[in-house]
């Protein structure tokens, strides 16, 4: 064999390579935005209109992925790994640390919890036509999630691919059914609560723990982490905007709390609901899990432990007082952890270009004054939301 056909040979398995993790680190991101907060979008959306609910899209994805690539550039100035709490405690020290745990802990436990009512509920409707054994599929629901988590990454590359697949295969088979059924007065109608749809549909953009998990899997490869993050994001933006065109112009003031369980619309369409909650809940978890196995040290088994029973046991705890309101948990949990968070990536991207110890293999522009911008409108959107 000759040196150039060796070095041919190389190139070409390095190109195969370099295909095969683009795809899972895409889906991986992906499949944590689209989750329970995607279902929960047409459902706020009717509460503003249309309109204002598409605006809102529009305006937070441009928002969020700027935000996102803000932490991508973090994640790849610093060696070794972090989570999101690892590296504000690098870059802006220990009270950031432990602000950031906060945030992530209420965060991604919310959506642990919201995700848990989602997929029982959905499971129940499917199988049985009622919600009666809601709770039981709950449980059963965590305990193969937990399973897979403690596997981790290997379990997450193998199963992302072909959840969003499903994904794109079943939304496609929506788009034929129901849009010959859209209404126009459905679409034109506009609520009188404008500023509700704001912390669900953050909450859908938000996925900024996954950002450290898509680095480990580009391991090698970090120079495609921009473009994941832009397609990551780009394409469910899209996919918002036209299931809830689909849901509300079709259904108007009728959707579901969970749109895939709205009243009229085949329980087939139920299935969309469990893969989404699925992949979110499996990147979700695994992001809780490794900011207790990397940035406090705990282990791999012990990070587990925290992220799978602190989970089950706060499910428990709210499903025996009744607060397993879906759409006010996401809410909530999308205007502070996100809000919070993506306020401090900033000031912590802004000291990783002064203090990172690996080059970037991209840089996006910060400076004060859009931070000032992008703090007004975390803030803004908060108070609005919940008055």
């Amino acid at each position: 064999m000759t040196e150039k056909f060796k070095n041919m040979l190389e190139y070409i398995i390095t190109e195969k390579e370099m295909k095969s993790k683009f795809y899972p680190a895409l889906s991986t991101l992906m499949g944590t935005m689209m989750g329970a907060g995607f279902l929960g979008i047409p459902f706020v959306v009717t509460k503003s209109g249309f309109i204002p609910g598409l605006i809102y899209i529009l305006i937070i994805g441009v928002f969020m992925l700027l935000v996102k690539l803000y932490i991508g550039e973090i994640a790849l100035r610093t060696n070794g790994n972090h989570q999101l709490a690892g590296y504000a405690g690098i870059y802006l020290g220990k009270w950031a640390k432990y602000l950031v745990m906060l945030s992530m802990i209420f965060g991604i436990y919310g959506a642990l919890i919201a995700y848990m009512i989602g997929e029982g509920r959905s499971l129940s409707y499917l199988i049985t036509s009622s919600y009666n054994l809601s709770i039981v599929f709950s449980l059963g629901f965590w305990l193969i999630m937990s399973f897979l988590t403690y596997i981790g990454l290997k379990a997450l590359k193998k199963y992302e691919k072909i959840s969003m697949f499903l994904i794109f295969l079943i939304i496609g088979i929506m788009v034929l059914f129901l849009s010959w059924d859209v209404k126009a007065t459905n679409l034109l109608y506009t609520g009188n609560n404008l500023f509700l749809p704001f912390g669900v549909i953050l909450f859908s953009f938000l996925a900024f723990s996954a950002i450290p998990e898509v680095k480990r899997i580009l391991s090698g490869e970090e120079r495609k982490m921009k473009k994941v993050i832009f397609w990551a994001t780009l394409i469910p933006a899209f996919i918002y905007a036209l299931f809830t065109l689909l849901m509300v112009g079709v259904f108007g003031n009728s959707v579901g709390e969970i749109a895939t369980l709205t009243s009229g619309l085949n329980r087939g369409f139920s299935i969309l609901g469990i893969i989404t909650m699925f992949t979110a809940f499996f990147t979700s978890s695994l992001a809780i899990r490794d900011m207790f196995r990397f940035d406090f040290k705990l282990g791999r088994f012990k990070g587990w432990c925290f992220c799978s029973f602190i989970t089950l046991m706060l499910f428990l705890a709210i499903s025996l007082f009744r607060l397993d309101n879906f759409i006010q948990i996401l809410s909530i949990a999308g205007i502070l952890s996100g809000g919070l968070t993506g306020i401090l990536a900033l000031f912590m991207n802004l000291q990783s270009k002064k203090l990172g110890r690996r080059k970037p293999e991209f840089s996006i522009k910060i400076n004060y004054w859009i931070i000032l911008l992008l703090i007004i409108f975390f803030i803004a959107g908060t108070i609005l939301a919940l008055l």
